[in-house]
């Protein structure tokens, strides 16, 4: 509908526009103050141009009224045009909210260490970054996923040394435990079926633990599929951290050459600083070995080799500090850092009745994503993720989310959609019966409805564009909230106006199904 609106109103101004909803609903559906702008343009009274362009728009047919207000013109759409629109939503469901983004993008998120089970922190970013996917494609972007694979440095010599202790004890064998290892049931398991799988005598001296590395590390990424897949989350592309350190002879040289690091005191360092960075970084050690920097600088460069429009990585909010610090190797590279956007998900505090939830036994010290898919489903977890920005910090309570009643919002916003579906069988009738049903007669509170139901379009491109998904979430509860008043205050079966309600009914329905869906949640029709 906004972009219907726009273009309507570029027909009349050669000048960009912008639109906005009046909070009053009685002024109408859009508000542009388009004539403050042009008052300095065309230096004329801004009262004066908001009137001339009123008259001039009250000629477009999808307007029921144009007014001029304080500068502002006022456009309230026909309903005509909103039954025309519903109709045609209706017929191509799968075409509602879709959108002309035209970019290429490569998404980047959860890339968790394979040296465990997922756990709730992990959880919000992998939501986050499929929902961004699904929005962002639907807008009309191609949207890639991709998981890095840290599968270098001392956390997968730990996580090999761990299962190999575990499995020394498991044998009966004398056993040291170091200060740092991994701990949690999962090592337990994992060391019997090493055990069972490479053998008893991979257990008998140290030199076995790279290889029982390996083969753990290859175990742990089957279960972080897993448990991905649990809440249908899924990746395009893997990238292993340790393949990427046979091109950093050649990036290293690259970079020298642009002038990028310098030596000092044994080590090598990048010059980060002339790109924002608080301080230069080390990225060869005295003993000539690449630091994890120098993994983060090939992985970006050879990102930004596949010759994307636009790169996003979802990081936990601890990876603040290597923003600065991956950009200016970007910059180095001749490359717009810009390209490069970078969001940030902030931890999770879980409750239960009021109460910290109790880490898994399993983990150690985590509260395992699994654990909370098991007690409230993929559809709640889901939903809770998304109703703050990813940045911010966000706590819930897993019995509210067990609650059927309005306080549990995803409850709320299916129970809205599942009344539909009540509804048409209550009537006998299927659906699309009402599509081509013409919508006369109908109170505000019902064009109301429709509007806010026909926005969709507009919420999900905003959310994508903004990287604010909460917009979504809010929009539908609001939806929701305003079809169940509306069931209370309205008749609708056996009324004059009942086929009408029905297509309006239907309509609800489809935008809280598309919306749903979009969050990768399938809305119940039977509850």
């Amino acid at each position: 509908m906004k972009r219907k609106v726009l273009e309507a109103l570029q027909r009349h101004i050669d000048h960009p526009v912008v639109l906005e909803k009046p909070k009053d609903r009685s002024f109408g559906h859009y508000a542009t103050p388009i004539a403050f702008s042009l008052a300095k343009v065309l230096r004329k009274n801004p009262m004066l141009i908001a009137e001339e362009l009123a008259e001039k728009l009250r000629g477009e047919e999808m307007f029921e009224r144009v007014d001029a207000l304080k500068g502002y013109v006022n456009i309230k759409l026909s309903a005509d045009f909103l039954n025309d629109y519903a109709t045609w939503a209706l017929k191509y469901e799968a075409d509602f909210g879709r959108g002309e983004g035209g970019k290429k993008m490569l998404l980047e998120f959860v890339s968790a260490n394979p040296t465990g089970p997922l756990h709730i922190g992990h959880a919000r970013g992998a939501v986050w970054g499929d929902v961004l996917a699904r929005v962002g494609n639907h807008v009309g972007h191609t949207i890639e996923r991709e998981y890095y694979i840290n599968d270098a440095g001392n956390q997968i010599y730990l996580l090999g040394l761990s299962v190999y202790l575990a499995g020394r004890e498991s044998l009966g064998l004398a056993v040291e435990w170091p200060e740092e290892y991994y701990r949690g049931e999962y090592i337990v398991d994992l060391a019997k079926r090493a055990v069972a799988e490479l053998g008893e005598e991979k257990f008998a001296d140290e030199s076995f633990i790279p290889e029982i590395a390996e083969w753990a590390k290859d175990r742990m990424m089957e279960l972080i599929d897993e448990n991905l897949k649990e809440v249908g989350i899924f990746f395009d592309h893997y990238v292993s951290e340790k393949s990427l350190y046979a091109r950093w002879d050649e990036i290293f040289t690259k970079l020298a050459e642009r002038g990028a690091v310098y030596e000092k005191e044994g080590k090598w360092w990048i010059r980060s600083t002339e790109h924002g960075d608080e301080k230069d970084r080390v990225v060869v050690r005295e003993d000539g070995r690449p630091t994890y920097l120098a993994g983060d600088i090939i992985y970006h460069y050879l990102k930004f080799e596949r010759g994307y429009d636009h790169y996003i990585n979802i990081w936990g909010a601890d990876h603040h500090g290597y923003i600065a610090r991956v950009k200016a190797a970007i910059a180095f590279f001749g490359h717009d850092p810009q390209r490069l956007e970078i969001i940030l998900s902030q931890m999770v505090s879980l409750l239960k009745n009021g109460e910290p939830y109790k880490m898994s036994k399993r983990a150690g010290n985590f509260i395992l994503m699994q654990d909370v898919v098991k007690e409230i489903g993929a559809d709640a977890l889901r939903f809770v993720f998304l109703t703050k920005k990813s940045d911010t910090h966000l706590e819930f309570d897993v019995e509210e989310l067990k609650k059927e009643d309005n306080s549990n919002p995803i409850y709320y916003i299916n129970y809205a959609h599942a009344r539909v579906f009540s509804l048409f069988d209550k009537a006998g009738r299927a659906q699309n019966d009402v599509f081509d049903a013409p919508l006369d007669g109908l109170n505000d509170a019902a064009y109301d409805l429709l509007f806010t139901a026909l926005l969709l379009p507009e919420v999900l491109e905003d959310a994508f564009e903004s990287r604010q998904l909460q917009k979504i979430t809010d929009y539908l509860k609001q939806l929701a909230g305003m079809y169940h008043k509306f069931y209370y205050d309205n008749k609708i079966l056996g009324t004059p106006n009942e086929e009408a309600l029905l297509k309006l009914s239907a309509m609800v329905a489809l935008t809280i199904r598309v919306g749903l869906n979009m969050l990768g949640i399938k809305a119940l029709e039977r509850m």
